[in-house]
Formats: structure tokens, C-alpha cells, sequence
């Protein structure tokens, strides 16, 4: 071992010693404890100018790592004090970017990341924070190629610490599978050559997932900066292929892991937190039109690892579809398994303004897109039940408008323009009848949040879609089509009011074919503005990305802490 990594890593050990005590005034007593109030520029500045000289060409790669290690142990544990504004001063960003151009291997791209994420964070809201310039300018296409490997590297790998606790890829039928189905597993023959694993119980399991996701995933606040602040990488992003079918490609890797911890947000605040960070990533891509046209382009077809690992699953999906259908699958996915009586509100604000934006780019294109629909419909009515049913739970959330709001919009546009993007008439019809089967929830649905008005005063925390109509007329729109329909069934039926227990059961034909016929004489109010949404602003959440970097910061504490 190198004198120099030596060094580092006894600096590291040190660092987190003196971060991990309780200070009164714990500016000032950091730096008394490091350098003494008199000498802290002097030594500080020879110390910042160390580090940067070691990470541009400090020898091995290993000791360049440590020394960026060093710089993340000091920019999480004194991300409070005004010891990181020397990192301000002193510019690492070229330093970074020639170690990431140096290393071959790309989890070594975890540590660069993630400092870069921390000191473009660092006070960002209250002055021009110059690592976020630097965002912004940055054009090098071969180190931002290398930067993303890197951070589809740490996606895949925080995404295996789910899978490692449960496998959630159906296996083939094997004669081994069949026999411990039945029973008799005793029988299974042997498969010496294979390491075998403990598989945890339930209760294991439970408290296994509550851990996660792992420390590593603060590195999405990288993400969240460079995606945000610079289109180049962005599109990049999207569009890098996966290593010659070896690995995933790095957006695949990403959508991935934002499956897993999306599935398992209801199970801690750390955990919902991270699934709302990764919902806002998606929007912003979805929110860029160009990119927006990538992801449902055929030509970049890919396959995605998505979570099943508890049930209702999602249905199995082509090798290779659309990006569009596996972020379709991941809203689904987050709203059937984190319905809770306390409801992550914020949670369900940022997976149907994925949703609306992603159903506004069809209509605003005129694509029609294959999916498996008739699962969106049920999702979002199911959505409709729970939020009538648990009204009472949720009703002091302040976002709670913005939600019925974001949800009126969305499950609107779908019923008054899916003819022009559902592929068929048959889907089309399918919603029709979905929305009839659940028209009695509708007026309980009205009565329930009709006291709900948007806030005029202020902006709310997070602004609802700029729909013209308002709530009570979406919900007025969703009802008269609920009882067209309705009373054409219960004409065929030859009895009024009795589409739900009559003399006469009409077959899943013989709906279709009413529903068809009814939506001739079906007279939907005009609704503009259904496709429009507010492009996503910092300043609108300035709040929930604080609460992100001191998240970060506190997971990247344990990163350097644990190496």
C-alpha cells in the first residue's frame, strides 16, 4: 500500500471521526478541531490545491480514487459549514473529468459522480453555485459517454442489492421447479456446480427491503443536476446503446432500479423520497420533446429489468419494446403498490404528471402506441376507489388539490381524446366500459372533493396541470359519459337501472357492440387544454430537493464511511 493512499485513507477515517460528534456551533468547532480560526484559509487552500493536484495526476488510479474519497468525506461531513466553499473556489471539475477519461473500469466513475452531485448542491439556492455553471457548459461528448456508463454501472448495482434478496425473474419449467411445486423438492436433483443462497423469509425479507435502497443511490442527485442542467447529456442518456448485449444500457439500468425502488417506496420515507427523485428524472426527460420522441420510438427498442416481486405483477413484456412502455409499467406500478392509508401524496403527484405528460406527447403527435391499456385503465380506476374510500386519511395534505387535480387531468384525457392515440376501437371501447363499471364511485368521487379549489394566493408546492376546465367540470364530463352509457345498457337490458344486477346478463360481445354503437350518439363537451402541463421549475420544489441533498449527503457520509 502507497504511502499516499495511506494518507488518504487515515484522513478519511479522521474526517468522519470529527464529523460524527455533536457541535453547539459546529462551523466554527469544525474548524478549530481542523485547522484553528486564525489558519483556516492557509490551510484549507493548501489542502483543496493537494487534493486536486493527487485526482489530475496523483500516480495510480487507485490513490486518485482515495483522494476523491477524501473530498467527499469533507464535502458530506461539513456540507453545513462554510469549509466546502473552499471546494467553491478552488475548481475540481476538470480534475474530475481527466481521472474520469483515465479509468477503464466504470464503477470506478461512482466517486467523481457523486462529488460532483455534492458541491453542485452546496448552497445551491442561495448564490450561482459554480459547479452548476459548469453543468450547464459542458460539451466533452466522450467524457459525458463515460460518466453515464459509470451511472448506469451504480444503477444496475443498486438494483441487485433487491434482487439478491429476492430473484424476481420467472424461471422456466424445469423438472426441478415442477417437483418443489408439489412438494417434493427432496426429489430435485442436485446442482452442485451452483453457489446456493439462503433465501430469506417474509419477515426477513421485509426488513431486508426496509434497508433499502443502498448508499449508493445518491448518486441520482448527480443525476438529477447534470440531466436537469444539460440537454447533451440528457440525450446521451436515452440514447446509449447497451455494451454489444453484454449489459443493460445505462437508461435501462436506470429504469430498472427506479422499478425496484419505486415498488418498494411505501416502506420507509428514505425510500419514497428516492422513488419521488427518480419520478422527477423521468419527467424532465419526458418534459424534452426530442427525447420524448426517442423513448417511443420503435428504433430504440429495449428491454428492461422491471420489478415483480410482490403481486398484483406486471404482465410479461416483449425481449425488446419501446422505452415509453417500460415507464408506462413503472406508473403503474408505483401507484398499485404504495396505496397506503397514509398516502405519499407527493408520490402520486410526480407518477401521474409522468403519466399525463407521456399521454399528452400521443395526442400532441397523433402516435397510436400498442401497450397493455386496459391495465392503465384499471390502475387509475382502482386509484379512484382508494381515494374515495380513504378520503378521510388524506385529506389534510396541503397537495392533496394538486393531486385531484393532476388525476381528473389524466384519466380526462384518456376518455375524451384516446381515439386519437389508442391503437384500436376495441381499447377504446375497453375504457368506455371501464369507466361504466366504476360510474357509481364517480358522483361519491364529486361529492367527496367538490370542497377542494385550486389556490389562488399562492403557487402550490406543486402547480396543477393548466387544464381550462376546472376539477368539478372533469369530473361532470366523466359522469355524463358514465351515464350514456349506462342507460344504453340498461335499455338493451329492457329494464332502467339495472346495468348492475338485471333479468337479462348481456355478454362481453354484446357490451362491446352497445358500447360501440353508443359512442356514436355520445356528445362530450369541448375540454382544452387537457395536454398542456407546467415544464418542471426548481423554485416550485425547492423544498423536496433540499430534503433530497440532505439525504445524499447523509447517504454519501455512509458511502465514504463504509470503505
Amino acid at each position: 500500500m502507497s504511502l499516499l493512499r495511506l494518507t488518504a485513507q487515515t484522513l478519511i477515517v479522521f474526517l468522519n471521526t470529527v464529523f460524527a460528534k455533536r457541535y453547539t456551533n459546529p462551523s466554527s468547532e469544525i474548524i478549530t478541531v481542523l485547522a484553528g480560526l486564525d489558519a483556516v484559509d492557509i490551510v484549507f487552500l493548501d489542502f483543496v490545491d493537494a487534493i486536486e493536484s493527487i485526482i489530475r495526476s496523483g500516480g495510480s488510479v487507485d490513490v486518485r480514487r482515495k483522494a476523491i474519497e477524501v473530498a467527499i468525506a469533507l464535502t458530506a461531513g461539513a456540507n453545513q459549514t462554510s469549509l466546502v466553499s473552499y471546494f467553491t473556489h478552488k475548481d475540481l471539475f476538470p480534475s474530475l473529468m481527466k481521472y474520469a477519461q483515465d479509468v477503464d473500469d466504470s464503477l470506478f466513475l461512482f466517486e467523481p459522480l457523486l462529488l460532483l452531485g455534492l458541491l453542485a448542491n452546496y448552497n445551491k439556492f442561495e448564490f450561482r453555485n459554480p459547479y452548476r455553471l459548469r453543468f450547464e457548459d459542458f460539451v466533452n461528448g466522450t467524457a459525458i459517454q463515460k460518466l453515464i456508463v459509470g451511472f448506469g454501472s451504480v444503477c444496475s448495482r443498486s438494483r441487485d442489492y433487491y434482487v439478491a434478496i429476492q430473484e424476481d425473474i420467472e424461471e422456466g419449467w424445469t423438472l426441478s421447479n415442477t417437483l418443489k411445486y408439489i412438494g417434493l423438492g427432496v426429489l430435485a436433483p442436485s446442482r452442485s456446480s451452483t453457489p446456493t443462497r439462503k433465501t430469506p423469509n417474509a419477515d426477513e425479507s421485509k426488513d431486508l427491503f426496509s434497508t433499502l435502497p443502498e448508499n449508493d443511490v445518491c448518486v441520482l442527485l448527480s443525476a438529477y443536476d447534470f440531466i436537469y442542467a444539460n440537454k447533451l447529456f440528457a440525450h446521451t442518456l436515452v440514447s446509449h446503446p447497451s455494451d454489444t448485449g453484454k449489459t443493460e444500457s445505462p437508461f435501462s439500468a436506470f429504469l430498472s432500479v427506479t422499478s425496484h425502488i419505486v415498488h418498494h417506496a411505501y416502506r420507509s420515507p428514505r425510500s419514497s423520497l428516492y422513488g419521488h427523485l427518480t419520478l422527477i428524472l423521468l419527467r424532465i426527460i419526458i418534459e424534452d420533446q426530442s427525447l420524448c420522441a426517442k423513448i417511443f420510438s420503435p428504433e430504440l427498442s429495449s428491454s428492461v429489468r422491471l420489478c415483480r416481486q410482490r403481486p398484483p405483477f406486471l404482465p410479461k413484456s416483449p425481449p425488446l419494446r419501446p422505452i415509453a412502455a417500460a415507464i408506462f409499467d413503472i406508473a403503474i406500478d408505483t401507484i398499485t403498490h404504495n396505496l397506503r392509508r397514509r398516502l405519499s401524496v407527493p408520490l402520486y403527484i410526480a407518477t401521474l404528471n409522468v403519466l399525463h405528460r407521456l399521454l399528452s406527447y400521443l395526442l400532441m403527435t397523433r402516435t397510436r402506441f400498442s401497450y397493455h391499456w386496459p391495465l392503465l385503465w384499471q390502475t387509475l380506476l382502482s386509484l379512484l376507489r382508494f381515494l374515495t374510500t380513504y378520503a378521510d386519511s388524506i385529506s389534510h395534505d396541503p397537495e392533496l388539490p394538486t393531486l385531484i387535480d393532476t388525476f381528473l387531468a389524466v384519466l380526462s384525457l384518456a376518455v375524451c381524446s384516446g381515439d386519437v392515440f389508442l391503437p384500436d376501437t376495441d381499447s377504446y371501447n375497453d375504457l368506455f366500459y371501464k369507466i361504466v363499471e366504476n360510474g357509481h364511485l364517480l358522483p361519491r368521487f364529486k361529492t367527496t372533493f367538490s370542497h377542494l379549489s385550486r389556490p389562488t394566493s399562492t403557487a402550490p408546492a406543486t402547480p396543477s396541470p393548466q387544464t381550462a376546465a376546472s376539477p368539478a367540470a372533469l369530473i361532470d364530463i366523466l359522469i355524463s359519459i358514465s351515464d350514456h352509457f349506462t342507460s344504453l345498457l340498461d335499455e338493451e337490458k329492457g329494464k332502467v337501472g339495472t346495468f348492475s344486477g338485471g333479468t337479462k346478463n348481456l355478454s362481453p360481445k354484446e357490451v362491446s357492440r352497445i358500447i360501440r354503437k353508443g359512442y356514436e350518439t355520445l356528445r362530450v363537451p369541448e375540454t382544452e387544454g387537457l395536454e398542456r402541463w407546467v415544464r418542471w421549475r426548481e423554485v416550485d420544489e425547492r423544498g423536496l430537493l433540499k430534503k433530497v441533498g440532505r439525504q445524499a449527503v447523509e447517504d454519501a457520509r455512509r458511502v465514504v464511511g463504509n470503505g
